[in-house]
């Protein structure tokens, strides 16, 4: 994914800069310090995102939101007042970070857009109810999320799931969605608790048997 950071502090973008070069499969292609350059950097390099600061000498981020055209936009800024941010909504940013934040709030929010874009590129000419619930955030279950799961990489692996048309262990549902053995079978725990997954054992000739999970919706 191709950023673009715009920040009317050279230091703050600097920062944020390292923030996202950190992040797998992200880089910074250019960075901008007011809203004409801003635009212009966005005209000439067409990045995936923007980083957009409210803030800027020259006009605010709100009015670069709008101007910006097929790029998608992340706010960063930290304006907090609601007026604010239910203007950022209705221009159409895909998520809001208020400042200061961490490179781990960063990377949490990068990782659910790169999450996002991956279930779109999968859904499709034609979407079903059910994708276009995942991608708009409506709740798949009202089981309660363990801390430290994410919604959007738990729709990855719900995805995965349902789409092998068979059971899988931890260790093949991490090979299709990216993650770590650890963290898919976090995942795959979880769908079964919410009953949306079944754990199915496997016995073989020897030893403990294999966690094996398959999809029920």
């Amino acid at each position: 994914m191709r950023v673009l950071v715009v920040d009317d502090d050279f230091m703050v973008a600097r920062i944020h800069s390292g923030y996202v070069s950190r992040v797998p499969g992200f880089s910074v292609v250019s960075v901008a310090h007011n809203g004409a350059g801003a635009l212009a950097a966005a005209a000439e390099l067409r990045p995936d995102l923007v980083l957009l600061d409210i803030y800027l000498p020259d006009m605010s981020g709100l009015e670069v939101l709008k101007a910006i055209n097929d790029v998608d936009v992340l706010m960063i800024s930290a304006a907090r007042d609601v007026p604010t941010v239910k203007e950022a909504m209705r221009g159409g940013a895909v998520n809001y970070l208020i400042k200061p934040f961490t490179a781990a709030a960063l990377t949490e929010r990068l990782q659910q857009y790169a999450d996002t874009r991956r279930r779109i590129t999968a859904i499709g000419p034609q979407a079903r109810q059910d994708d276009v619930d995942r991608l708009f955030g409506t709740p798949m279950t009202t089981a309660p999320m363990p801390k430290g799961l994410s919604p959007a990489t738990c729709a990855l692996v719900a995805d995965s799931l349902r789409e092998a048309g068979r059971d899988l262990s931890a260790t093949e549902a991490a090979q299709l969605t990216g993650l770590s053995r650890v963290s898919a079978r976090r995942y795959l725990e979880y769908l079964c608790a919410a009953g949306q997954a079944e754990l199915r054992p496997r016995y073989g000739t020897a030893g403990r048997p294999e966690h094996r999970y398959r999809w029920l919706g």
